[in-house]
């Protein structure tokens, strides 16, 4: 196996200068970073992990607190998606990935105490009940942490542009010459819900649409059952909606299964559109209108922020950051039946 002087004799520098740059060192090009990584790859350079943390007094050790409440676990597309790639950024600088959870052994910890039971450097949180007093012990802890698509005063985050996003959407419906457009959104408490509603009356208002309150249901994200009840209740509106907006494409199967049940086409008699552009929108028939994530650029920016506030904490702003998406056209959207 290949050692740190032998990474030194093939890039002409001294050891010094490449254990800097395997650790990240500021003081070190960006240039002479990559060409000791790559000479690392190629000779098959494998640090020892105990020696490394007793040197930096880092673990390279990541935590991640997923907390699903609809139990989907890594099933759920956007978050899967977001955490593939944030662990794929993760690993390319050396970090392992440990998920947080309430168990150590057969007792119970917090999410605080068990990041400190397995030496986490930091911990990326997705998918949880932000409000969850554990979570907010953590979020006010001295751990470093990066949060997707939600705030905590002083804190790094990753965030989709949800306001854009449902924006886009109405904008293209609008064009087609929508006018009535109902809008099946998620849980209430969720800050990326309160988002999507403000872009949704907003781009609403911009093109002088009063939208009636009947329009506008609560639900839960990926809830196909959920979905396809509310949308038999917007059917059964006196003025029925000509578009409804789904709180994502999971769910959207049951909203397009409850329309196809009344007997109508999607979109000769109703347009209908998801958000999340996953596989799910693409293999549905008609493909599915959305709004697609861009879950490689969140993963890659959580990572990035991540482990800039771990290797250099002086120099590391809290910084929130904004990732967008884009429209994706499908077959599910046209100009309203007169």
């Amino acid at each position: 196996m290949a050692s740190i002087k032998d990474i030194a004799k093939a890039c002409g520098v001294s050891v010094a200068t490449v254990s800097k740059a395997l650790n990240g060192h500021n003081d070190i090009s960006q240039a002479t970073k990559e060409k000791v990584r790559e000479a690392a790859r190629q000779l098959g350079y494998m640090p020892n992990s105990a020696a490394r943390a007793l040197k930096t007094n880092r673990t390279y050790n990541l935590g991640v607190l997923f907390v699903d409440e609809a139990q989907s676990g890594l099933t759920h597309e956007f978050f899967a998606a977001v955490l593939d790639s944030f662990k794929r950024h993760a690993e390319g600088r050396g970090y392992d990935i440990t998920f947080i959870n309430h168990n150590i052994g057969h007792g119970h910890s917090s999410y605080l105490e068990h990041c400190r039971y397995r030496g986490v450097d930091g911990v990326i949180a997705a998918c949880v009940q932000f409000d969850d007093p554990e979570v907010v012990e953590l979020a006010y802890s001295n751990l470093p942490l990066v949060t997707v698509d939600h705030v905590f005063n002083n804190r790094a985050a990753v965030l989709s542009d949800n306001v854009d996003g449902i924006r886009q959407l109405v904008d293209q419906l609008t064009a087609l010459g929508h006018e009535r457009i109902a809008y099946i959104h998620g849980e209430q408490h969720s800050a990326v819900t309160q988002k999507r509603l403000v872009g949704f009356y907003r781009a609403c208002a911009a093109h002088g649409i009063t939208v009636p309150d009947e329009y506008v249901i609560a639900g839960t994200y990926r809830d196909a059952i959920g979905c396809a009840k509310a949308t038999r209740q917007l059917l059964s509106l006196p003025q029925r909606p000509t578009a409804i907006l789904f709180p994502d494409d999971f769910s959207a199967i049951g909203g397009v299964q409850a329309i196809r049940e009344e007997g109508l086409l999607i979109p000769r008699d109703i347009s209908v559109a998801g958000y999340d552009g996953n596989l799910i929108s693409q293999v549905m028939s008609p493909q599915l209108t959305t709004y697609r994530q861009d879950t490689e650029a969140m993963g890659k920016a959580a990572a990035e922020l991540l482990i800039e506030e771990i290797e250099s904490p002086r120099t590391a702003l809290p910084e929130q950051r904004l990732i967008a998406g884009s429209f994706a056209r499908g077959e599910s959207i046209d100009t309203p039946h007169r």
